[in-house]
């Protein structure tokens, strides 16, 4: 008898969870980031979203979204080109035992960041 109960619970709640998703879909598509090729369909899927801003500036002016959305955390990338979005799980794990020094090194060609050439100085 408990399963009974318990099964339309659980769906009813993932209908919840698909509803006040759809909710932040807006403020991905007005950062641009739905249209991207580079940035994975699934997205809503993941429990907390990462997002890396290029500078803090840009930080700044979208911080006041992540009171309103509590599934957004915030990385400031200066090696990063332009806004992109990770699994929070993935960057957890990946900094994970990892010192400052190590994950700003990581953060020049990762998550975001792109390694800057030769060519481009000149």
């Amino acid at each position: 008898m408990k399963k009974s109960f318990l099964m339309p619970l659980s769906v009813s709640m993932k209908k919840s969870i698909r509803i006040m998703t759809k909710r932040y879909l807006p403020f991905f598509e007005s950062l641009g980031l739905t249209e991207r090729e580079d940035v994975p369909k699934n997205f809503l899927d993941w429990d907390t979203i990462l997002i890396v801003v290029p500078d803090r500036h840009i930080s700044h002016e979208l911080k006041y979204y992540k009171f309103s959305i509590s599934r957004l955390f915030f990385v400031t990338n200066p090696y990063a080109d332009q806004i992109h979005i990770y699994d929070f799980d993935e960057w957890k794990s990946v900094t994970r035992n990892k010192t400052q020094f190590q994950i700003r090194e990581m953060m020049k060609t990762s998550f975001g960041g792109v390694k800057k050439s030769g060519a481009d100085n000149d």
